[in-house]
């Protein structure tokens, strides 16, 4: 198992007295993943250590943070180097949960373009790390996360009643865009709706109910353009097969973390589809804080019961292993 370097940082006993927050939009960068994305031709891995997650939690009154890879994750076009970069991220996020007691959970990633050896690494991730639940992106390569490819996958985390963690990529469409902003800022947010989409008009979310999904971001773009799957599944010769129980049903049923999405205009798009019991705290460090989460909700006026289902008692209803 991959070590956590040479952090300084007396390891935390516990958690500090007035921390509350549940961080569920969390990233890390072990060194032996950092280093390979660059081999295979990918930007740096932001400068990031546990120490450095620890300080920015005790600074925003988190309590624990579960831990996710962000883009590239592992979509690499040799299978071999993805099933190697999933065990090595996992076994070091495994790592961090046990060395820093009540501070750390775990997404495991795996590698979904491979659909035999993600079913080997759900065996592991759960069985022997204890994770908490899965993280995926919301692309891979020119699929999204309801193709039937996936089937098999999304039968055993329906078997176990998993919790799966999505973040958006780049899909093979979108790369490589002149533009003068980068894909984070605009395709993204659409790659998650677009997955959303995927696993909705294919049937995938009501066939395998069992399984709790999260999407990143308060769901894209999807709050905006609400009206338009309305009408995309009124007009849908087999909308009774794919959603029996309805879209809304669905959508209500997903749960939509805070990360980016925070200010007034998203928060109150996603409000006209969920109530705040399925709002999720999310910060996406190290490329946002605390800070921005905490002023955005704070700005909103959420009745104190509601604010603090957002902040803890909903991540801890969803994943109740975090309670330790």
């Amino acid at each position: 198992m991959a070590a956590l370097g040479t952090d300084t940082l007396v390891r935390a006993a516990e958690t500090p007295e007035k921390a509350h927050r549940i961080d569920i939009h969390h990233h890390l960068f072990p060194p032996s993943y950092s280093a390979a994305i660059v081999t295979l031709g990918q930007p740096p891995s932001p400068k990031w250590t546990p120490a450095t997650s620890l300080a920015e939690m005790d600074k925003s009154g988190i309590s624990l943070s579960v831990l996710s890879l962000s883009p590239p994750n592992v979509i690499f076009p040799d299978n071999a180097v993805a099933r190697r970069l999933s065990r090595e991220v996992n076994d070091y996020g495994a790592r961090m949960v046990r060395d820093y007691p009540n501070r750390f959970g775990l997404f495991a990633v795996l590698p979904l373009q491979d659909v035999d050896a993600s079913l080997k690494e759900i065996e592991y991730a759960f069985d022997t790390l204890k994770a908490d639940g899965i993280g995926l992106m919301t692309s891979y390569g020119d699929k999204w996360l309801g193709d039937a490819a996936f089937a098999p996958v999304w039968e055993e985390l329906n078997r176990r009643k998993a919790v799966v963690y999505t973040h958006p990529h780049s899909a093979d469409c979108c790369a490589g865009l002149k533009t003068s902003v980068g894909p984070g800022t605009i395709e993204w947010a659409t790659d998650t709706t677009r997955s959303i989409a995927s696993l909705l008009f294919t049937g995938s979310a009501a066939r395998y109910p069992d399984i709790r999904w999260i999407f990143s971001h308060g769901g894209g773009t999807m709050p905006f353009l609400l009206s338009r799957f309305q009408v995309d599944e009124k007009n849908r010769k087999d909308r009774d097969k794919v959603l029996p129980r309805g879209l809304m049903f669905e959508l209500k049923k997903f749960y939509y973390d805070t990360a980016q999405a925070n200010h007034p205009g998203a928060l109150a798009a996603l409000l006209k589809i969920v109530t705040p019991e399925q709002m999720l705290f999310g910060t996406d460090y190290p490329y946002r804080t605390g800070a921005e989460v905490i002023d955005g909700l704070a700005a909103q006026g959420f009745p104190a019961k509601d604010l603090r289902a957002i902040e803890r008692e909903n991540a801890l209803r969803l994943l109740p292993g975090l309670r330790g």
